[in-house]
């Protein structure tokens, strides 16, 4: 077999005779003139058989094309502005290297579960590769963020005897006799790398057990979490809102394409600049009581008051100094509300509600030794967390944001399970 070109290079052999392997997405003729649109995994070309030109077996090779045959494709590189990346290949020789079976997934005829059932095959069409095509930056962008800010990547363990956030949450497991969880954080092994390198992150996947339906949840979803020793909460809130800009600066640079597949509403995206909005937890509830809502002071946030609170901001809104009760036991309290804890959340705009969850690190021994015995976790899980506050304690913040929910907001896209390859929610597990 020729040596092929990828489709995303064709700019560079206008004019050149290239080979093209790929799967086949369609397929049309009319009278001598006949089309395959290839995809080659780089991109997608249009192209053209012209029957006088062509040997009669080559013409019968089109017409027996099904979709999702795989094929090499020769001919010349064309500038044609109507087809699909403004080129086209004139075709000299075409050979079948697997002819496809009737393809089941005509994604406009069937319904969702239909599609989840054949996700493995659902990730070829055009808007699963352009969002996973998106997250996909949002990953590199990611790293090259960090990296650049002299940032350490710390890789945490998926197996863990501590609990990170809820016990209502947790996936258990037996460990060779012991308990064992699916991590539900890896927040709590970059804050034990944090006194060797002061800026570390872990970048993975995290495992929650809500019993949820919505479009917002997954069991199984990936998480970025940064950790700085000596970051107040101030300094967390600032690279939160660095950070979402850097990523959202990254898919208008690089994912125009994709956007333009997903449809979307890009003018909002180029909005998103420093700083955010910010309002605390308590005038945040006084905002929600005044727009009608029953909640109540010590209650956490819902969606729907996620949802209230953004609805007049173009920009992501941080809520900050949440009720202890509501959050997690290592946040530290607050010394001006002692109700309170020095965290926020990050509200994307336009109804996509949180997508970070961040705060000061409770660095005082004993508090944290209440806090988890006000937990009732047992504190000999935590044995080696408490020794970071023996040995050489110190101020410290980060953050998680999820992945999925921020590339769904970057997008425009209702359901975070179409941004990641194969989503698990509480009834799917397969494929």
């Amino acid at each position: 077999m020729p040596r092929s070109t990828e489709i995303r290079q064709l700019n560079d052999h206008v004019g050149e005779e290239v080979t093209l392997t790929g799967w086949v997405e369609a397929t049309r003729a009319h009278g001598k003139v006949a089309f395959a649109v290839v995809r080659d995994g780089t991109g997608i070309a249009q192209t053209v058989f012209f029957k006088k030109e062509l040997d009669p077996e080559v013409w019968e090779r089109h017409a027996a094309l099904t979709q999702e045959s795989t094929v090499a494709v020769t001919g010349e590189v064309r500038e044609e502005p109507r087809a699909p990346g403004g080129y086209e290949i004139a075709v000299r020789d075409l050979q079948v290297i697997h002819t496809s079976a009737e393809y089941p997934i005509q994604p406009k005829e069937h319904g969702v579960d239909f599609l989840l059932d054949h996700r493995h095959l659902w990730l070829r069409s055009s808007q699963q590769r352009a969002g996973l095509k998106v997250r996909a930056e949002i990953s590199q962008a990611t790293h090259d963020f960090f990296y650049d800010r002299g940032f350490t990547r710390i890789d945490t363990p998926i197996l863990t005897g501590a609990i990170g956030e809820h016990a209502g949450t947790l996936f258990e497991t037996d460990y060779f006799g012991d308990t064992a969880y699916l991590a539900q954080t890896g927040q709590l092994y970059v804050e034990a790398a944090c006194p060797a390198f002061r800026k570390v992150y872990c970048f993975g996947p995290t495992f929650r057990a809500e019993k949820s339906k919505t479009r917002r949840h997954l069991t199984e979803f990936w998480m970025v979490e940064p950790e700085v020793a000596f970051a107040d909460s101030d300094d967390n809130m600032r690279l939160q809102e660095d950070f979402v800009t850097y990523l959202v600066e990254r898919a208008l640079e690089r994912c125009s394409t994709e956007l333009e597949i997903l449809e979307r509403d890009t003018s909002v995206l180029e909005r998103i600049k420093t700083p955010f909005p910010r309002i605390s937890y308590t005038d945040a509830v006084a905002r929600l009581q005044e727009k009608g809502s029953d909640i109540e002071w010590g209650r956490d946030l819902g969606a729907p008051d996620e949802v209230s609170l953004t609805e007049d901001h173009d920009l992501p809104l941080f809520v900050y100094n949440y009720p202890k009760q509501a959050k997690a036991f290592y946040m530290k309290e607050n010394p001006d509300d002692p109700r309170t804890v020095l965290c926020d959340d990050l509200l994307a705009p336009e109804g996509y509600g949180e997508i970070i969850g961040g705060s000061q690190r409770e660095d005082d021994l004993d508090r944290l030794r209440e806090r988890i015995a006000e937990e009732k976790l047992p504190e000999e899980a935590y044995d080696w967390y408490l020794d970071l506050r023996k040995y050489g304690s110190f101020p410290h913040s980060g953050f998680g944001l999820g992945i999925e929910r921020t590339v769904a907001w970057i997008t425009g896209r209702h359901h975070i399970r179409e941004f990641i390859p194969f989503p698990r929610l509480m009834n799917r597990l397969n494929p």
